[in-house]
């Protein structure tokens, strides 16, 4: 049932008439509105797996290019596991179409990863990729629904291929045109193919973010 929540919140909003979606401020960090050319936006969140800090510059009306740093004390989301560790990526965002003010975009934000557990070092590599839905419910308050597929690799452990897949959605609330408070959840299964097993994965983070 958790699985069916996001694609029937999806349906239901998209079966509204047009004149019903808001436009909403015109951007966004975790849906599928881009900045916009020439517009920056620094981004916070907290929660599980950690605390991550970015930076996404709108490079032309449907790209967005940055960074992001992130400080975990959960495992990659895994909610049986706590161990600190950083993540390094990029992050590129590409509005793939627009309908009645409904948003469609992908997400890539590869990077390296350095886990700390027990006096080792697990170094890996994480190369995410999510598709993402972006629905205008009103001025102030944006809507997302997404499918994302955190894909990360270990190297030198016998971790190997982690494959997540999660599904979930997401709130964006703008205080005003420029700052915006958020929440964001995803959950489901993270295949590990050299354990034949899997660990339920998590994100459920708080956030602000302030475009400029």
């Amino acid at each position: 049932m958790k699985r069916l929540f996001p694609g029937l919140l999806l349906a239901c909003l998209l079966a509204l008439p047009g004149t019903a979606l808001a436009r909403g401020q015109g951007w966004s960090i975790l849906a599928a509105d881009t900045l916009g050319r020439g517009n920056t936006a620094f981004s916070g969140q907290i929660g599980w797996p950690g605390l991550t800090l970015g930076v996404l510059h709108g490079t032309s009306e449907t790209v967005d290019i940055g960074g992001k740093f992130s400080f975990n004390w959960g495992r990659e989301g895994w909610v049986r596991f706590t161990a600190p560790g950083i993540k390094l990526q990029g992050w590129l965002r590409v509005e793939l179409a627009k309908a009645n003010n409904v948003s469609f975009a992908l997400t890539f934000q590869p990077g390296p990863l350095f886990y700390f557990d027990d006096g080792d070092t697990d170094v890996g590599l994480a190369l995410p990729v999510a598709f993402v839905v972006g629905i205008p419910v009103s001025s102030a308050l944006m809507v997302n629904v997404g499918l994302d597929m955190p894909f990360h690799v270990y190297f030198g452990r016998s971790i190997g291929p982690v494959i997540p897949i999660l599904v979930g959605g997401g709130l964006e609330y703008f205080i005003d045109s420029k700052l915006a408070a958020s929440f964001n959840l995803r959950m489901g299964p993270a295949l590990i193919p050299d354990w034949d097993e899997s660990e339920f994965a998590m994100e459920a983070l708080f956030g602000i973010a302030y475009r400029f």
